[in-house]
C-alpha cells in the first residue's frame, strides 16, 4: 500500500508519518494485516510536481494540509478550500479513487461562537468539496471534524492553548489565562492517530453533527475519534503546576490508563528543556550506606533505593499495616523475618544475579544484611503507603 500525508510536517503530520512508518518498518505488531510500501509526505515546501506522482500512485490519502493561523483572512479559502480542489483534481486525472481522508474542524459547524468564522466557512467549503468528489468518483472519503488537539511535537504559542502552556510552564515562562472556567474539550494525538489507522483499515467511527454536538451513526457521512476529554483550562493548569513540582516533591499523580492527567503528563514533559529533564534526589548517607526516596503516590506508596555497606544490616523492625517487596539488584544479601511472639526465623538469601522479589510481610520483623566483605549491596524497596512521620507505623525489634 501507497500512502499519501499532505500537511505531513505539521503537529497531525508529524505524529501519524512517524507511526506509519512504524508499521512499515515492522516495528509496531498491533496492525499485521497491513502493509505499506511507500509513505509519501507532502507539504508547502514540497515540490508540486512530487505530488502529481503521488497522486498517480497512492492507495489511500491523508489530506491534513491547510491554513489556520494566516496574515490575511482570505488566505484561509485559498489554504483550505483550493488546495484540496488542487488536490482531487490530480487524483481524478490519474482516475485514482483511492479512498481519501479529510482533517476539518468543528468550527465547520458554523454553530454557535463558530457562526461568524472565516476559518470554518473555508473548512466548510472543503467538507463540500469532498462529498460532491465522492459522489461524482465513487471514491470513499472520511471526513473529520476536529475540536482541539494536544500532546508531543505541537507547536507552542501557536493555536494550541495546551501547547502553549505545557512549554512555557516546563520553561518558566509567564502564561495567560484570560477565564479559567473555560470549557476545554480536548482530542489526544494518539487516539487521534489510532482513529486514523481505523480509516486507513476501512474501520472509521461515523457521526452526524446537531450544530457542534457529536451524534454517533454507523451511516453518518462525517467520522469522529470516540476518545475525547472536556476539563476547564483552569484544571489543566493547575495540573500543570503540579507536574512542574514532582522533582521537588516526587509525587506522581493519580494517572489511570486513558486518563486525561496520563495523557496530559506524558504531554508536559515532551516540552522540558535539556537541563530539566535530570534532576538531583536527595541522597540519606551515612556510614551503614544511603537511603534514597526515588518517586512516590499518593495511593500506591513509594519506590526507593536502598544501599548498604559491607557486612551492614539494616532494617531490624516491624509494622502494623504497612507492607513493603525487596529487590536485590546487585550484590548478595540475606533478608530474615520473623513473627512478633514468636521464634521461626525465616529467611532468603538473595542476590543481584538472580533477581527476585520478597514481601516484607505486616507483623514480621525483618532486616536484610549484606553477606558480601567488599560489594555493596543494592536494593530496590517498595512500600505501599508514603512515610508519615505522625504515624510511622514502625517499630524496633531484632530479628534475631
Amino acid at each position: 500500500m501507497n500512502i499519501l500525508v499532505t500537511g505531513a510536517n505539521g503537529f497531525v503530520g508529524k505524529n501519524l508519518c512517524a507511526a506509519l512508518k512504524n508499521v512499515q518498518l515492522g516495528y509496531d505488531k498491533t496492525h499485521p494485516n497491513l502493509s505499506i510500501e511507500n509513505i509519501y509526505e507532502y507539504d508547502v515546501d514540497s515540490d508540486p510536481e512530487d505530488l502529481e506522482v503521488f497522486c498517480a500512485d497512492a492507495d489511500f490519502v491523508f489530506n491534513l494540509a491547510g491554513v489556520n493561523r494566516p496574515k490575511d483572512n482570505s488566505e484561509f479559502m485559498a489554504g483550505n478550500y483550493g488546495f484540496a480542489s488542487t488536490l482531487l483534481d490530480k487524483l481524478k486525472s490519474h482516475g485514482n479513487k483511492c479512498p481519501i481522508m479529510l482533517s476539518s474542524s468543528i468550527q465547520a459547524t458554523l454553530a454557535g461562537r463558530f457562526g461568524n468564522s472565516e476559518y470554518g466557512r473555508s473548512k466548510k467549503a472543503g467538507e463540500d468539496l469532498f462529498f460532491d468528489y465522492s459522489k461524482e468518483t465513487g471514491a470513499k472519503v472520511f471526513v473529520y471534524r476536529f475540536s482541539n488537539l494536544f500532546g508531543k511535537w505541537c507547536r507552542p504559542n501557536y493555536n494550541s492553548a495546551v501547547a502553549t502552556f505545557c512549554n512555557n510552564i516546563a520553561n518558566d515562562l509567564p502564561i495567560q489565562v484570560n477565564d479559567p472556567n473555560v470549557d476545554m474539550e480536548l482530542i489526544y494525538i494518539d487516539d487521534l492517530v489510532d482513529e486514523m489507522f481505523l480509516a486507513l483499515e476501512g474501520r472509521a467511527h461515523h457521526c452526524e453533527f446537531d450544530g457542534i454536538e457529536t451524534v454517533w451513526k454507523e451511516d453518518g457521512r462525517y467520522c469522529a475519534v470516540p476518545v475525547s476529554h472536556e476539563i476547564k483550562l483552569g484544571e489543566i493548569v493547575d495540573l500543570l503546576h503540579t507536574f512542574k513540582t514532582q522533582p521537588q516533591t516526587l509525587l506522581m499523580p493519580s494517572m489511570p490508563n486513558g486518563s486525561f492527567e496520563k495523557k496530559l503528563f506524558s504531554t508536559y514533559l515532551s516540552y522540558l528543556p535539556k537541563e530539566k529533564a535530570i534532576y538531583d534526589l536527595k541522597m540519606n548517607v551515612g556510614n551503614r550506606g544511603s537511603f534514597t526516596e526515588l518517586v512516590k503516590s499518593a495511593d500506591k506508596g513509594q519506590v526507593s533505593i536502598n544501599i548498604s555497606k559491607p557486612g551492614i544490616t539494616k532494617g531490624q523492625h516491624w509494622h502494623h499495616t504497612k507492607w513493603e517487596i525487596f529487590i536485590v539488584v546487585s550484590g548478595h544479601g540475606l533478608i530474615q523475618m520473623r513473627k512478633e511472639g514468636h521464634d521461626e526465623v525465616l529467611e532468603y538469601e538473595v542476590s543481584g544475579e538472580k533477581i527476585q522479589a520478597v514481601y516484607m510481610l505486616p507483623g514480621y520483623t525483618h532486616n536484610i544484611i549484606n553477606l558480601s566483605d567488599t560489594q555493596d549491596l543494592i536494593t530496590v524497596m517498595y512500600c505501599n503507603e508514603i512515610f508519615d512521620p505522625s504515624h510511622p507505623d514502625t517499630f524496633h525489634d531484632d530479628v534475631k
